[in-house]
């Protein structure tokens, strides 16, 4: 993780502030290592069984790619654009308000981070646990105590057997199979949650997107022939654990390398999620969305330790709640309306402010290609999935009364203001963190005539 202290010229006291030390291997280590994470280990055996072929499903991998891409231009335009870290949240309360802001932060933290993190969790417990019940399904509560603890067939790919179709997929079922492989992309704006801790952002971060997303398109795909060649579409759809299987179909003796690789890998993947989840939580706190608890970092290590401890609360509760593929098809849903809304707001902004300096300028038929692709997925996701999206949507809702009561609502009463006043203290002493002195503002790098164009920040409370 970003830390440490952040130390002035000479002469001057040494401030307690995050730090600018991501640089553009580190940031494209945090997009790859994110977006890999668990989905390759748990998502091919969602998208084939909704396309019903491992043609169609190859495809949908493919153009899941595509569609990310697309996404990441979109947020390296507004990434540089608004350099501040918070991503969606960041760009949706500059453009939209709070209230939009607040919603799509309360989303975030109630149902994406700790899902995902819930998901990633569970892979990398049902992965070490299958080599010790191989055949059958991992016990429930051995899964999710370890999840707690963890915080040479080719004739299938010829085109005859690719595309020989055991069911004929609707439309609804290519949405849902668009959604379990979108949770394999996820990760791919993350980077801009941290843009206040990279080198050089406006340089760097489109970089490193361009760099690694169509890097992690070569690798699922090519994975997934892997798979295909190993193993039949039934003997992965039956698998519990997919690279296991993959494994004891070609390393024999040495396939217990797959659990333990996959187990690395998720473990990797929980850390870039609580490092990118704990820094949302605190631009949230630090705009008034939050409590102010967590917009404090530790005094040494410069990290924002509430809100890293909120996170991981957050998914213990959440991991208790449904199976792994429920949870994806919630997770992905809520994903994608965010992301929409988010580059929505990227023409809005072309339009409110069409002078304001742009290092980066996207063609318009780029955003306007992935709101139709987002359109089409929402729609029949809500008809093929009308619980799961109608629970999602139910709960983003559930964030306006609390935006009034905790946030819009200032003239709160003296006892009230005191009871938050002391839980803040006792977090204080209790996690030993203050708020930031300052920090390398990214105003400081940026020519006068581009500071005086960005947009300025308007607090929630004026929302």
């Amino acid at each position: 993780m970003a830390g440490g202290e952040q130390r002035g010229a000479p002469g001057r006291p040494e401030r307690v502030a995050l730090k600018k030390e991501i640089g553009l291997v580190s940031a494209c280590a945090i997009i790859i290592g994110n977006i890999i994470g668990s989905g390759i280990f748990i998502s091919p055996k969602g998208v084939l069984e909704h396309t019903g072929s491992v043609g169609l499903a190859l495809i949908i991998w493919v153009l899941g790619g595509g569609v990310a891409a697309l996404g990441s231009l979109c947020y390296a335009e507004l990434g540089v654009t608004i350099p501040k870290s918070g991503g969606d949240y960041s760009y949706v309360t500059e453009i939209f308000g709070g209230l939009a802001g607040f919603l799509l932060l309360w989303s975030a933290v109630l149902i994406m981070y700790p899902t995902s993190l819930a998901v990633i969790a569970l892979t990398f417990s049902n992965y070490v646990l299958q080599p010790v019940f191989p055949n059958c399904i991992p016990p429930y509560n051995a899964s999710r105590i370890l999840s707690m603890v963890c915080l040479r067939n080719y004739e299938e790919l010829t085109p005859s057997n690719a595309f020989n179709f055991w069911m004929t997929p609707s439309v609804g079922h290519l949405a849902l199979a668009f959604l379990q492989g979108s949770f394999a992309f996820s990760g791919w704006n993350f980077l801009n949650y941290v843009t206040e801790e990279l080198v050089d952002p406006r340089r760097n971060l489109p970089r490193a997107i361009f760099i690694s997303i169509p890097l992690v398109t070569f690798v699922y795909t090519f994975t997934n022939i892997a798979y295909f060649t190993a193993m039949s579409p039934q003997e992965l759809l039956s698998s519990n654990a997919v690279a296991v299987t993959f494994g004891e179909k070609l390393l024999g003796y040495f396939s217990w390398v797959m659990p333990v690789s996959v187990a690395l890998s998720t473990f990797g993947g929980i850390n870039g999620y609580l490092f990118t989840s704990s820094r949302l939580c605190f631009s949230g706190a630090r705009e008034g969305h939050l409590p102010s608890l967590l917009a404090m970092i530790h005094v040494k290590h410069c990290t924002p330790i509430p809100a890293l401890l909120v996170c991981c609360l957050a998914t213990l509760i959440i991991m208790l709640v449904g199976d792994t593929y429920t949870l994806i098809n919630y997770v992905s849903f809520i994903n994608y309306l965010c992301y929409g809304v988010t580059i929505i707001g990227l023409i809005v902004l072309r339009c409110k402010k069409p002078k304001i300096f742009r290092p980066i300028k996207v063609n318009l038929l780029i955003p306007i290609t992935y709101l139709a692709f987002w359109a089409f997925l929402l729609i029949f996701s809500l008809y093929s999935e009308p619980v799961v999206c109608g629970v999602g949507l139910i709960i983003i809702l559930t964030g306006v009364p609390v935006f009034f009561l905790g946030v819009y609502w200032r003239n709160k009463p003296k006892c009230v203001n005191r009871l938050i006043e002391s839980m803040t203290c006792w977090g204080q002493k209790l996690c030993f963190v203050v708020y930031p002195q300052g920090g390398v503002a990214e105003e400081e790098e940026e020519a006068p005539s581009a500071r005086s164009q960005q947009p300025t920040s308007e607090t929630a409370a004026r929302k």
